[in-house]
């Protein structure tokens, strides 16, 4: 309806009215600008239109319900219509109720909130365990897909007790550190004193880096005394010491730290993330109290190892986030690689630690960085000296314990937490994190600040839980999580012979639950001897959906359902509508016929999947007046042409075999009458082959030169015809024929290699043998050097020649 006369300056503008419809005011343009810059800033807008429910597979209320949140169950008894399939009883309230629905009858499981603990909060920490975040112990019931809101409540009690562990890096560039610290102890107990109304812990330890190469000099003396200077007093090299535990004593802080002596390593990163760790896993070595805000300070001048840089010292086993401490001192130092900073940040959010990063300038942007990893954190920029520590560590515990950050643990699957802080009451400023985390800052001890959390369970689950706690402090809120994925709505008679089912079933939800032996939408289908399974089996095509889902089985036989647009399903399954064929200018089947079983049957001179052409072969038809060249069919006045073929006409064929190849057997048979063809050339080749021998050729296609059986080269072209495998061959009368080898020539060359070969032979064994003879000379040679041969007379030999003197030779 209008409201108001027509104005020329005005506009038209939705407004919500009671019945959830809109209405259109004429308004002057001023105030319907601010009312459209208020819609664009709601989220959702106000003239809001009601979520549909998207049905899926619905057998069942239970089905229903799990579809979505928007969906609801209508239990009205015979609210279906004949043929109408149960699933109708699934829908939005809205449009059950238009179809006639009574209000009283539709089935909305609604979501549930049961505070199981809300302990008050607490004004101060005067009292033995005061109480932060109330409530404690809250239990869901949701339906899925269905989002809850609580609010969580959030007090800062004053007077919360402080343990601080001041961890100090001992390495020789923090000499001068050293020295100003072991003067502060009681200037630091006073202020957190303050703070906490003498509530306060403070302990001290000491970190330099891994005592191996290429952190720390391993030779001995050097490993005694790593000072540079020989005169200079300092300890032994170590990875980490505890030297202190938690304590309220000021004096015992005081002279455990004067006993402290510079130490020293190699390189300049330290290793405070080893330290850090164990300062958090080793609780009972450190003494944290249950009820406490627990804070680890670290002061350094340099960066840091971590996870990985352990492989320079071949130390390859990770951190494993346990507590290793034997006499005070870090035992496995030495065996394990650094933290990575995500253990370390998983670790300090487990013991609800919150670092503070007291360090050097030169260091700042490094740490920066790393408290942007680890939730609660803060960095402060010491002087040279470290005679500003007392006043920086004020101000990082005031910045962290006045920022409340809440977020969860251990969310279960399919499970969604948005948190929404609602900081003012509290004195505080909400901060945006993410829905994941509920921030506000600058909240003032003793005021109370509220998070409203919103929870969604997109999946049905059971007895889940999950943690909701603020970050660095130990109250929790155990969320305890079920989910309503049945639906309560047994017939009230509980008789199991209703009259609606014929007296052979009971009521569950407005349908029927057969008894045994009965079957059928109102059971009115006794199955007898037969076995149930076995009927609706016959209701299943191809094993599949009985009745493809969309109709009942009824004593073995499919009745259909109605379809959305109210035709009815058909065939033997149910398997066919005629609401689901091809669109064309967004009219089923062009508008040109009609849709039967998913396919259109078009009306007489139309043609194509969807109807969306007149009959003709106008634009199908070739030069030499035939239809696709007799290769293709014409459809919608186009050629779809065989496979291979190339529109628009299907004349040539890519990725068809070569017809030089595949035609050449029978160009030989007909050509030459020779081949594998010869005897059955004509049955096998005429049919698809006319040829002509030519002197030369007359067709302009390609030039085929293939080689035959014979090994001639024969020349042929080849003209495709209408059809498939239909040819005009033109063949050259004359092949080339390669000249035949001379046999006299081929004889007497071999005869000439044979005796070639073996005069070679014979060469080659007589070398040989002229070698080995050489060679045994050379050494004969050889031998007869080495003899050596002396002179003597033979012992045994007579001289041939016999003296005889004369007797009577007187010499005159």
């Amino acid at each position: 309806m209008w409201v108001g006369s027509p104005h020329p300056d005005s506009v038209r503008c939705k407004l919500p009215t009671t019945d959830k419809s809109c209405i259109f005011l004429s308004l002057d343009m001023d105030l319907c600008l601010l009312f459209i810059l208020f819609m664009l800033m709601n989220r959702n807008g106000l003239c809001q239109q009601e979520e549909g429910c998207s049905k899926t597979v619905i057998n069942s209320c239970n089905d229903c319900i799990r579809s979505g949140p928007s969906c609801v169950w209508c239990k009205q008894l015979n609210f279906t219509k004949q043929g109408e399939q149960e699933a109708a009883r699934c829908d939005t309230q809205a449009q059950l109720i238009e179809r006639g629905c009574k209000l009283d009858e539709i089935i909305s499981p609604e979501n549930n909130v049961s505070t199981v603990k809300k302990d008050p909060l607490s004004d101060s920490s005067s009292q033995q365990e005061p109480v932060q975040l109330s409530p404690q112990k809250i239990s869901l019931n949701l339906r899925p897909g269905l989002p809850i809101k609580f609010s969580v409540s959030f007090k800062r009690a004053e007077g919360y007790p402080v343990d601080l562990y001041y961890l100090m890096d001992l390495s020789n560039s923090m000499k001068d550190d050293l020295e100003n610290v072991k003067g502060l102890g009681q200037a630091l107990f006073t202020t957190l004193n303050d703070i906490t109304k003498g509530n306060a812990q403070i302990g001290f330890g000491a970190f330099v880096d891994k005592t191996v190469l290429p952190y720390t000099n391993t030779n001995k003396k050097k490993l005694q005394k790593p000072c540079n200077v020989k005169e200079e007093e300092c300890q032994p090299a170590f990875g980490y010491r505890h030297v202190l535990g938690l304590t309220p004593n000021a004096n015992e802080f005081t002279n455990k730290v004067k006993e402290q002596l510079i130490s020293g390593n190699l390189d300049s990163p330290e290793g405070s993330l080893d330290a850090i760790m164990q300062a958090a896993v080793c609780g009972d070595k450190i003494g944290w109290r249950n009820s406490s805000t627990r804070l680890i300070v670290l002061t350094t001048d340099a960066g840091f190892h971590m996870a990985g840089d352990g492989k320079l010292a071949g130390i390859l086993e990770p951190n494993d986030e346990h507590c290793h401490m034997g006499g005070n001192l870090y035992v496995k130092s030495n065996e394990m690689d650094y933290p990575s900073v995500g253990q370390l940040a998983a670790q300090l959010e487990k013991n609800n630690i919150q670092p503070i990063f007291a360090v050097t300038q030169n260091v700042k942007t490094v740490f920066e960085q790393l408290s942007k990893m680890i939730p609660k954190s803060e960095v402060g920029v010491l002087t040279n000296n470290s005679d500003n520590v007392v006043g920086l560590i004020k101000n990082a515990y005031n910045k962290l314990s006045s920022k409340v950050t809440l977020t969860h643990d251990n969310l279960p699957d399919n499970v969604r937490v948005v948190y929404t802080p609602k900081c003012g009451d509290g004195g505080g400023e909400q901060k945006s994190a993410g829905e994941s985390q509920g921030v506000c800052e600058n909240v003032k001890p003793g005021k109370e600040i509220h998070f409203d959390v919103t929870v969604t369970a997109d999946s049905c689950m059971k007895d889940q839980s999950f943690i909701i706690r603020p970050l660095g402090i130990k109250d929790t809120l155990t969320v305890t999580l079920n989910t309503k994925c049945e639906c309560q709505c047994e017939d009230s008679s509980g008789s199991s012979s209703h009259p609606h089912c014929n007296g052979k079933g009971k009521v569950t939800c407005g349908i029927c639950s057969c008894n045994s032996s009965f079957v059928g939408q109102f059971c009115e289908c006794s199955i007898g001897d037969k076995d149930e399974r076995s009927l609706r089996a016959s209701c299943q095509k191809d094993n599949g959906t009985e009745c493809e889902g969309r109709g009942d089985c009824v004593c073995g036989r499919c009745q259909c359902h109605n379809s959305e647009s109210g035709k009815s399903y058909h065939g033997d399954f149910c398997e066919c509508d005629d609401d689901h064929c091809e669109k064309f200018l967004n009219k089923l089947c062009g508008g040109n016929g009609k849709c039967n079983c998913g396919k259109c049957k078009c009306n007489p001179g139309y043609e194509g999947s969807a109807c969306q052409c007149k009959v003709s072969e106008e634009g199908c038809h070739t030069h030499n007046n035939t239809v696709c060249f007799g290769r293709g069919k014409c459809k919608c006045n186009r050629c779809e042409c065989n496979e291979g073929y190339l529109r628009p006409r299907c004349q040539t064929c890519l990725g068809c075999a070569d017809p030089c190849q595949t035609k050449l057997t029978c160009i030989e048979c007909l050509g030459f009458d020779s081949g594998p063809l010869k005897k059955n050339c004509s049955v096998a080749c005429s049919p698809s082959i006319y040829h002509e021998m030519v002197d030369q050729f007359t067709i302009s296609d390609k030039l085929c030169r293939v080689k035959d059986t014979e090994s001639c080269w024969i020349k042929f072209k080849l003209d495709q015809l209408v059809g498939k495998d239909n040819y005009k061959a033109e063949i050259l009368k004359q092949r080339d024929c390669p000249e035949p080898p001379s046999v006299i020539a081929i004889i007497g060359g071999s005869i000439a290699s044979v005796a070639l070969i073996g005069i070679l032979v014979l060469m080659l064994v007589k070398l040989l043998l002229y070698m080995k003879d050489l060679k045994e000379f050379k050494k004969f040679e050889n031998e007869k050097k080495k003899g050596r041969w002396a002179d003597a007379d033979n012992p045994l030999f007579k001289n041939a020649t016999t003296t005889v003197a004369n007797p009577t030779f007187t010499g005159e």
